[in-house]
C-alpha cells in the first residue's frame, strides 16, 4: 500500500471530496456560502506560489452560493447545488473571455459553452477559470500571459498540462472537482503528475460545443479529482450533446456513479510498456516501469488476468500532428493580437495552416483504420494498463529558450503514452500509481476500447479501495483556515 503518513482531516474539517461536499451541504453540515469564502480564501492564499487560476469569480460565485442556500433550504435537490469548482480557461463562461493561455485582450463571452450550461443545471457554483498554456500545447503550464503555475507536490515541478491549473487546484484542495481537456493526454498527465483521478471520455460523451468538435476530433472534455466516484459524478453531470455536435455516442445502460456499486467481473488485463513511436527519445522512469507492474501484480491478486501484451501502434503520430497542428491554427486565429503569442505557438501554427490543407483529409480518412489495427487487442482483453507518462513531473522551465521542435522532442519523450487514445476517440481513466522515492506523483492509465468509460471507472474504483491514494495530501495544500 502507498505511504498514508501524511495527515488526514479531522471530521471538524470541510469535506474534501466531492461526494462529500454534495452530503454535507444536502445534511445541512455547511453552507454554500462557507465553501464559497473558503475556496476563494484559498486561491488569494495559493496564487503567489501555485497561480492555479486565470480568472476569478469572486463577487458572482458569492452570489450564486447565496442563491444555492436559499434554494437547498427550499429542499431543492440537484447534484451539485452549491458546490464550489473550477474550470479551465478554453472553455465559454458568459461575461468572461476565453484566452485559452494565450496573452492579450480578448472580448468577454455572451453565452456559456454547453459543458458550462450543464455544470450550472446541476448547480455548481464555477469559482473561476484555471490556467493552460498556449492554446493547450504542452504537458506544463508556463506562459508570458500568467507566469508560471506549480505543482502543489513541488513547487519546483509542474502540475503538468495543459489542464495543469485545474489538476493543481484539486490536488491543492482549493475545490475538490474542476474540468479541464485532453488533446493528447491534457488531463491524464496533470492527474497523474498530482496524485489525481483523471478522466478522457469516449470522444463527443462531453459536449464541446459552440465547437461541433475540438482540434478535430482530439480534444475531450474530462474531470479531475480526488477519488473514483468524484470523477463519477461529474461525467455524470457533464455527459450529453448540444444537438449540432459532430459526434454523440450512446449513453451509458446507467449512470457511472450508480455503475460503481458494481464489484467489476473478473477482467482480461494487458500490461504494456511500449509506447507509439514520436520520433523523440524515450527512457521510462525507473520507479515508474517498477509501479506500473506493481499495479498489474495488484490487479491480479483482485482475481484479473494479467498479461504483458502490446498494442500494434503503427505510424500513427502522423495523424496526431495533421489534426493537432492543423487546429492550433484554427483557434489562433481567435487571438486578438497573433505578435504576443510565444514565438513556438506561432511556428505551429503556421505548420498548421500547411497541414491542414495537405495531411489533415488524409489523417481522418485513417482513423478507421488505426482503430482497427490497434483495437484488434480488445479482440482478447478488456482493458489496456499503460504508464501515463515515461517521466515524474517536469521542473519547471524545462523548455525555456528552446525551440518549437527542440520542445516537442523532450514533451514526446517525457509523454509519450496518452496520445494514441486521442487520436482513436477512445476512454481513458488515470490514476495514482504512487510517488517517486523525491516525493514526485505518477500515474497508470487504464485503457478501453470505444464507450468503456464504466468498465474503466469501475476497474479504478476496484483499485482506489486498495491503494486509498485520496488519503495522500500534497505538501503544498492549503490547510482548512485558507491558508498555505
Amino acid at each position: 500500500m502507498p505511504d498514508s503518513s501524511t495527515d488526514r482531516a479531522t471530521s471538524s474539517d470541510p469535506p474534501s471530496d466531492l461526494i462529500e461536499c454534495v452530503a454535507t451541504l444536502t445534511d445541512g453540515g455547511v453552507s454554500s456560502a462557507q465553501l464559497v469564502e473558503r475556496a476563494l480564501a484559498a486561491i488569494e492564499a495559493t496564487q503567489p506560489t501555485l497561480n492555479a487560476f486565470r480568472v476569478v469569480r469572486a463577487e458572482a460565485a458569492r452570489a450564486e452560493a447565496a442563491e444555492a442556500d436559499r434554494r437547498i433550504a427550499a429542499d431543492e435537490r440537484l447534484p451539485l447545488l452549491g458546490v464550489p469548482v473550477a474550470i479551465k480557461d478554453d472553455v465559454d463562461l458568459a461575461e468572461h473571455p476565453t484566452s485559452f493561455g494565450c496573452p492579450g485582450h480578448f472580448v468577454p463571452k455572451s453565452e456559456d459553452c454547453e459543458m458550462v450550461r450543464r455544470l450550472r443545471d446541476a448547480g455548481a457554483v464555477i469559482v473561476g477559470k484555471t490556467n493552460t498554456p498556449e492554446v493547450g500545447l504542452y504537458p506544463f503550464t508556463e506562459g508570458t500571459a500568467f507566469g508560471v503555475t506549480r505543482n502543489p507536490w513541488s513547487l519546483d515541478h509542474t502540475p503538468g498540462g495543459s489542464s495543469g491549473g485545474s489538476a493543481a487546484a484539486v490536488a491543492a484542495g482549493i475545490v475538490t472537482a474542476a474540468v479541464g481537456s485532453d488533446g493528447a493526454g491534457s488531463v491524464r498527465i496533470p492527474a497523474a503528475w498530482c496524485n489525481l483521478v483523471g478522466v478522457k471520455p469516449q470522444r463527443g460523451r462531453i459536449s464541446t460545443w459552440p465547437d461541433r468538435e475540438s482540434f478535430n476530433g482530439l480534444t475531450c472534455i474530462g474531470p479531475l479529482t480526488r477519488t473514483v466516484a468524484d470523477a463519477a459524478l461529474m461525467l455524470d453531470v457533464l455527459s450529453g450533446n448540444h444537438p449540432e455536435d459532430l459526434h454523440a455516442p450512446p449513453p451509458p445502460s446507467e449512470p457511472y456513479a450508480q455503475a460503481l456499486a458494481h464489484e467489476p467481473r473478473p477482467l482480461r488485463i494487458a500490461l504494456s510498456l511500449r509506447h507509439a513511436y514520436s520520433g523523440a527519445p524515450v527512457h521510462l522512469h525507473r520507479e515508474i516501469d517498477a509501479g506500473v507492474r506493481r499495479i498489474g501484480r495488484l490487479l491480479a491478486e483482485l482475481g484479473h488476468t494479467v498479461t504483458e501484451r502490446h498494442p500494434s501502434y503503427g505510424l500513427m503520430g502522423l495523424t496526431l500532428v495533421a489534426r493537432g497542428e492543423s487546429g492550433v491554427h484554427e483557434w489562433v486565429k481567435r487571438v486578438p493580437d497573433r505578435s504576443l503569442l510565444d514565438a513556438r505557438t506561432r511556428s505551429t501554427a503556421r505548420i498548421g495552416g500547411v497541414l491542414a490543407k495537405t495531411a489533415l483529409p488524409l489523417a481522418r480518412r485513417l482513423e478507421r483504420r488505426l482503430q482497427s489495427r490497434v483495437g484488434s487487442i480488445f479482440h482478447d482483453v478488456d482493458v489496456l494498463i499503460t504508464p501515463t507518462s515515461a517521466s515524474a513531473p517536469l521542473p519547471i522551465g524545462k523548455t525555456d529558450g528552446l525551440s518549437s521542435w527542440s520542445t516537442q522532442q523532450v514533451i514526446a519523450g517525457a509523454c509519450p503514452y496518452a496520445w494514441p487514445w486521442n487520436v482513436l476517440g477512445w476512454p481513458g481513466v488515470s490514476v495514482p500509481g504512487g510517488l517517486t522515492d523525491d516525493g514526485l506523483p505518477f500515474g497508470v492509465q487504464l485503457l478501453g476500447p470505444a464507450n468503456s468509460e464504466t468498465t474503466l471507472l469501475s476497474l479504478a474504483a476496484e483499485l482506489e479501495r486498495v491503494e486509498r491514494w485520496h488519503e495522500r495530501v500534497a505538501p503544498h495544500a492549503v490547510n482548512f483556515a485558507g491558508q498555505h
